[in-house]
């Protein structure tokens, strides 16, 4: 069982990394040229509504995917009661957004954020009619599928973004990339999963999901208006364009931290669900996942952060360079992240929806307190305050999830120095290297990136990593017939 139970884990994730890198290479790409066309301003504009847009989104899910996945007797009740909730709840987010519209243009002085709220706002409808059909396919492992249904969707977007604004529709070409993109995965889904919702929606399925997912939704509300605040303290006390800078900072920053993030929350939950009641084996897969996290993430957050000037230039030229340095503070920010998702998981998998919560609660007013201490400051120190909280909300997390399988903080430090000290000394290498040849920034690009990856698998080769040796067996194994 535990070698069929690897080789799915294996790979699910190849197809979810696959699908998370595709989807991120097309965005990098449509987002490269979009930046080029478009201004700092156009992109402040569009992070303005980010945190009403991700509250309606948590209020949406309400936890009942997770709580869905996690149910072993699911039944047909069961899903179509999820898909009737997530679908009166999103019309009901609709129009309170479409009736707040004005009063969130008037908040931020844009007039124009009037009619972008409402259009944007559409996605939250359209989202919701594949919310039980993107679940089935997670329960079911069917990477392959979200990996396809992603990467056309993430072209259709591109496509539409890409028109828009060679037409010269501005911010507008932002706002109806994405809801091309909601609705070419909605067809597709439905198309790809033949499920139709019964005419049900059963109370008590709803009470038993509701009561496991509340929690989460409550955490999820937290975590999302926390992570949203600091771009709406930006637009409100700056300015869109920085708001802007940031916006497209934390875009970057989060290429390498979300695909890694994203791929261990969708693929590791399921599988680690299957493993609840052996706490040994979920302790040696749960170590194992944060070893290969670290050894995958953290060089290629250093890595960026060290060729953040010459990357910027490069790619969207020398008027965004304001958020080079932005760039370099938020990859530390978020180099985290991917831990933070591993334990916040087991805490759901051992059925801890209420310490999750906990946890949300005590982490965000600390991040509160941080950004009422650094927003007067300026932007870069709220970056730093990011950073400081990060590594303080592993400790919360390690506390709680070391009572559960006895894995503690030092253990788990002690899992991610060794990645974390490679990077770092692979980084300061890069760094002295394009900073001190007299070069043109393309050439530093050309030079500083084949010599990050040189050192840091040097380096692993050289002080025989068991991270590397462990990704290596598990390649060789999987790729057996």
């Amino acid at each position: 069982m535990c070698n069929s139970l690897q080789k799915k884990t294996f790979r699910s994730m190849v197809w979810s990394l696959l699908g998370n890198l595709s989807i991120h290479l097309i965005g990098f790409v449509v987002g490269i040229q979009l930046a080029r066309i478009l201004s700092p301003d156009d992109y402040g504009m569009v992070g303005m509504l980010g945190i009403f847009t991700a509250i309606a989104g948590c209020v949406i899910e309400c936890g009942m995917s997770n709580a869905l996945v996690r149910k072993s007797n699911r039944t047909e009740a069961d899903c179509s009661t999820v898909f009737y909730f997530s679908v009166a709840t999103a019309l009901l987010m609709y129009i309170a957004l479409f009736i707040a519209a004005p009063h969130i243009a008037s908040f931020y002085n844009q007039p124009e954020l009037c009619n972008l709220t409402r259009v944007l706002s559409l996605t939250l409808i359209i989202g919701a009619l594949a919310g039980v059909h993107n679940t089935k396919l997670t329960i079911n492992l069917q990477f392959k599928r979200i990996s396809a249904i992603s990467i056309t969707t993430a072209i259709i977007g591109g496509i539409v973004g890409l028109s828009f604004a060679y037409s010269g529709w501005g911010v507008w070409s932002l706002a109806y990339m994405q809801l091309a993109t909601y609705i070419a995965r909605v067809i597709l889904t439905w198309i790809i999963v033949r499920w139709v919702p019964q005419r049900i929606f059963s109370w008590q399925s709803f009470r038993e999901l509701f009561g496991f997912g509340s929690k989460l939704l409550a955490a999820a509300i937290i975590d999302q208006t926390y992570n949203n605040i600091r771009p709406l303290l930006i637009g409100k006390v700056y300015s869109g364009a920085d708001l802007g800078y940031y916006a497209k900072a934390n875009q970057y920053a989060s290429l390498p931290a979300t695909t890694t993030t994203n791929l261990i929350a969708g693929v590791t939950y399921p599988i680690l669900c299957k493993l609840q009641q052996n706490d040994d084996i979920l302790r040696d897969k749960y170590r194992l996942l944060i070893r290969l996290s670290a050894f995958v993430v953290f060089p290629l957050l250093v890595g960026l952060a060290s060729v953040a000037k010459p990357a910027i230039v490069v790619l969207i030229t020398e008027k965004w360079l304001p958020c080079a340095s932005l760039l370099q503070i938020l990859c530390f920010a978020l180099m985290l992240n991917p831990i933070h998702v591993l334990n916040l998981n087991l805490l759901q998998v051992k059925g801890r929806a209420d310490i999750f919560l906990k946890l949300e609660i005590i982490k965000k007013i600390l991040g509160v307190i941080m950004l009422i201490i650094t927003v007067p400051i300026s932007v870069p120190y709220m970056c730093y305050g990011a950073v400081l909280i990060s590594f303080i909300s592993l400790f919360l997390q390690t506390y709680y999830t070391s009572k559960l399988i006895k894995v503690t903080f030092f253990k788990q430090m002690g899992d991610l120095l060794p990645s974390l000290l490679l990077s770092i000394i692979m980084g300061i290498i890069v760094w002295g290297v394009i900073t001190f040849l007299p070069l043109s920034h393309i050439f530093q690009l050309a030079i500083g990136i084949p010599i990050g990856i040189v050192v840091y698998l040097g380096l692993a080769l050289l002080l025989r990593m068991p991270e590397l040796r462990t990704a290596l067996q598990i390649i060789r194994n999987n790729l057996k017939k």
